[in-house]
């Protein structure tokens, strides 16, 4: 029988999976000038959200639970500078946050939930440290998707169920036998 831990840890690989395939389908959209699109100087490009989120993921995940989740190499300022990285080099460096993260997660077991790490000088349990991660990089894949809309206009083609067909969606998924 599953342990209420080994299905935390599935669900969270399967929702951080399910996130990444979001941006994933933004990047692959977008092409490089359009990645480095700002809607104003205050706001940020896809380009710029790449980097941060895979900042973010390397800092939080390289050696997450004998090392402070803020490296000191890390420059988070320069994360939100957009430097004139090609849709290639940004691709690249997205798939490095995502693989250390989920280099990190996919070995944890039940046991590992209730270690303390550190994330600058803070005490979290590798549950905390997880379910923050899950909300800070929704929050920024979400912005990701708005920036793509915003720039896309009408040949935006919904990542999720589009408007106005709730009603046939779910139709079929009631129709379908009950899974897991």
């Amino acid at each position: 029988m599953e342990s209420a831990g080994d299905n935390y840890l599935a669900s969270t690989r399967k929702l951080f999976a399910y996130y990444k395939s979001l941006g994933d389908a933004v990047i692959a959209r977008l092409d490089d000038e359009q990645l480095h699109w700002q809607y104003n100087e205050a706001s940020n490009s896809v380009a710029v959200i790449i980097k941060h989120i895979a900042g973010n993921s390397i800092s939080r995940w390289t050696d997450f639970l004998t090392t402070d989740g803020e490296k000191q190499g890390r420059n988070r300022d320069n994360e939100f500078e957009d430097l004139s990285a090609t849709k290639q080099e940004l691709t690249g460096l997205w798939n490095k946050g995502w693989d250390c993260l989920f280099n990190a997660i996919n070995p944890l077991t039940d046991n590992d939930l209730l270690s303390v790490i550190y994330i600058r000088n803070e005490a979290h349990t590798v549950t905390e440290a997880i379910n923050r991660q899950l909300a800070h990089l929704p929050y920024h894949i979400g912005q990701m998707v708005f920036v793509a809309k915003l720039i896309l206009g009408d040949n935006w083609a919904s990542l999720t169920i589009p408007k106005g067909q709730s009603t046939a969606f779910n139709a079929d998924k009631f129709a379908a036998e009950k899974k897991k």
